[in-house]
């Protein structure tokens, strides 16, 4: 036998990137779809200094965490910085990335185009399940301020996370 057939076969990682200010019924689409494709799904929850966030990065990790339990593949953490250089850390090849309308194709191809430049990273998109295609953290965020419901648009302890936090902004 030689070295190379006793090692372990190498896993295939993906990433799937975002602010996740909250996490969504949308986003644990694309990231449980993913997780059926690839051995690791990391979930990289993006830093932006200039943003402030309703949930701290700490707190959207523990909701990620809670969320994707179940899927046993997934690693969540944050990062600040180039997604490349994130991916280039953890010898990531892939970011899986979900596409809800023509728009968002036009914005994704040029950063899938620059990543893959940058680092030779891929880009896979994923067309986001038509149940979520208006789905954004934004317009959940927007609605539930305005005391709307979107019981049916985040899991349910993400709803109380949110329903509490909206509450105390208030």
């Amino acid at each position: 036998m030689t070295g190379s057939e006793s090692e372990e076969p190498e896993l295939r990682r993906a990433v799937c990137p975002g602010s996740f200010d909250p996490i969504t019924n949308g986003h644990l689409d694309i990231i449980a779809r993913a997780s059926k494709l690839y051995d690791v799904v990391h979930v990289a929850v993006m830093i932006n200094q200039s943003k402030q966030g309703l949930f701290t990065v700490e707190e959207r990790i523990d909701l990620i965490r809670r969320a994707t339990a179940e899927y046993g593949n997934v690693e969540v953490e944050s990062f600040h910085g180039l997604l490349v250089d994130f991916c280039k850390q953890r010898d990531i090849p892939a970011i899986v990335k979900g596409l809800r309308a023509v728009s968002d194709f036009d914005y994704e191809l040029q950063m899938a185009q620059m990543n893959n430049g940058l680092s030779g990273v891929e880009t896979l998109f994923v067309p986001t399940n038509p149940t979520y295609s208006f789905l954004s953290s934004s317009l959940v965020k927007e609605v539930a301020a305005w005391g709307g419901d979107v019981s049916h648009l985040v899991p349910p302890f993400v709803l109380e996370a949110l329903t509490e936090r909206l509450r105390k902004k208030g």
